[in-house]
């Protein structure tokens, strides 16, 4: 009888194949554990309130109080009648969305453009002591333009200020998380 290849057969080496690869992927998950490597967890924060004078209409302040209150462990306060209770002030000193133009063609007409979300403020107590002196966040994207797909370059840029905008929220989660309180 001879011996022939059944293709829904796996052969050795494909199973051999199978075991070097897994392997190789438990192996990687050790040395990646055993240098301190770790998955980026929830930022605790050190305080339990925030007063914080984010403008109502500001998308990227909807969006930083959505990710605050989503970590549990945080109340915000925006009535600046109740800000006695605040452990801490988070001040918004300035929130700008800029539209740059990069290039242009030979007959002047855009070619790219520089997005960029710029985001300033500071963390203090209520005594006025600065815990995050005035700090600057800025976000940068480059996007082409074209004439004839005007339309959908408008919804990349608002996708890309989007993108930025929660780039932002997280940059400034973290640096609240690692402030500390007198």
């Amino acid at each position: 009888m001879s011996s022939t290849h059944n293709p829904d057969h796996p052969s050795r080496r494909h199973w051999l194949g199978q075991c070097l690869r897994a392997g190789t992927a438990v192996t990687g998950a050790g040395f990646m554990t055993a240098c301190g490597f770790q998955l980026r967890k929830a930022s605790d924060l050190p305080f339990k309130s925030m007063y914080t004078n984010i403008a109502e209409a500001s998308v990227f302040g909807q969006l930083l109080k959505r990710n605050l209150k989503a970590l549990g462990n945080i109340e915000i306060i925006t009535d600046v009648r109740e800000i006695e209770r605040a452990d801490v002030i988070l001040d918004i000193l300035e929130e700008a969305q800029e539209k740059v133009i990069l290039s242009r063609s030979s007959t002047g007409t855009v070619r790219e453009f520089t997005l960029r979300l710029r985001v300033r403020f500071k963390l203090r107590t209520r005594d006025g002591f600065d815990l995050i002196p005035s700090a600057e966040l800025v976000q940068e994207r480059e996007i082409s333009f074209n004439e004839t797909a005007a339309l959908s370059k408008e919804s990349e840029e608002q996708l890309l200020y989007r993108d930025m905008r929660s780039d932002l929220v997280q940059q400034m989660i973290r640096r609240l998380s690692v402030a500390r309180l007198p």
